[in-house]
């Protein structure tokens, strides 16, 4: 290994964890570790990524007695997150977590002390909002152009067992694993609204079990949730054909309009008007995870900050708990911000 670069550890290579390994690669600022318990998918990924022996553990402990890191992204499922990103920060290790940040709110604030007495940059995968679209939207937004924000809509689907189709053998198809569409997928863009009109204080969630095959969690999520009086929606299912992203803000001034299928983010401002857009290439979701690691390596390097940080986490996981809770009990809830 070269003597000047330092070492990432990635711990967990499902998906998404592998997804970051490869993107870290391809970064190329670090050498990456990673850590994998089953012993297959370890000697498989290794192989697939040419990794040394020397980089690869089946535990976070050896790694951490055998090697040493500056950073990691913590790729576990939802319940061991803050477990395992206590013993990185008191390793004095960085880390970039996958989302959501935890299942509950017990044990946040723990962590979020230990990760500031030592310093400890932590990022959360909150990662749409590297997106081009999303990024496009928030400039136009944050410009004051088109005034206060007073509406969002926010509608999206996809058919997840065409994109991944051992979900229903993975976490998704378990609540306390993380699972489900609140925690996995809508969760998301909880986490944009919340950075495009400012905390949730209050939501009712219906959401329900209609299509997807082989579970039996939610798939369907429509969200109404009112951010300080900005008015907003969320809606989104697990099983349509097409695989869309549409969020549109309704502005004092005029509306904007941020559109995945489409590969552009819009405005309009004249009543009746023509819509004006401005178009972006994205040929690969691995473009979107190389800018958000890119924004949490700098950060590390004392360059930035990350694309998402711990406190804007915290925020988003009270929203996920309330959402839970208001879709068991079919009634409006009150977001609380205390962990």
């Amino acid at each position: 290994m070269p003597d000047d670069k330092s070492t990432i550890l990635v711990i967990g290579t499902g998906s998404i964890g592998e997804r970051h390994l490869r993107c870290l690669q391809r970064i190329g600022r670090r050498e990456v570790a990673f850590c994998e318990p089953m012993e297959e998918r370890r000697a498989d990924v290794a192989l697939r990524y040419g990794i040394d022996a020397s980089l690869v553990f089946p535990t976070l402990d050896e790694a951490l007695s055998s090697a040493e890191f500056d950073c990691a992204v913590v790729a576990a499922p939802a319940p061991f997150h803050i477990p395992l990103g206590r013993q990185l920060a008191e390793a004095g290790i960085h880390i970039l977590m996958e989302k959501p940040l935890s299942l509950s709110l017990v044990g946040v604030a723990g962590f979020r002390r230990l990760a500031a007495d030592r310093g400890i940059v932590v990022a959360v995968g909150y990662v749409h909002h590297a997106h081009p679209a999303i990024r496009g939207v928030k400039e136009k937004l944050d410009s004051g152009e088109f005034g206060r924000l007073l509406e969002m809509r926010f509608d999206l689907g996809q058919p997840l067992a065409h994109f991944r189709p051992a979900y229903a053998d993975v976490y998704f198809a378990d609540h306390e694993m993380g699972g489900g569409t609140i925690q996995d997928m809508i969760t998301h863009f909880y986490s944009v609204g919340d950075s495009l009109a400012g905390p949730v204080d209050r939501l009712v969630t219906h959401a329900r079990h209609l299509a997807l095959p082989r579970v039996e969690v939610e798939d369907t999520v429509h969200t109404l949730a009112s951010h300080g009086g900005i008015m907003a929606s969320y809606a989104t299912n697990m099983f349509q054909p097409a695989n869309e992203v549409c969020v549109t803000l309704n502005c004092e001034a005029g509306s904007l309009r941020a559109s995945y299928q489409d590969r552009r983010f819009s405005w309009i401002s004249e009543p009746a008007g023509e819509w004006q857009h401005e178009s972006f290439a994205l040929d690969d979701w691995d473009e979107v995870y190389i800018r958000q690691n890119n924004a949490f390596l700098d950060a590390v390097d004392g360059k930035g900050s990350p694309v998402v940080g711990l406190e804007s986490a915290i925020r988003t996981l009270s929203v996920n708990v309330a959402s839970l809770e208001s879709a068991r009990t079919q009634s409006w809830q009150n977001v609380s911000y205390e962990s």
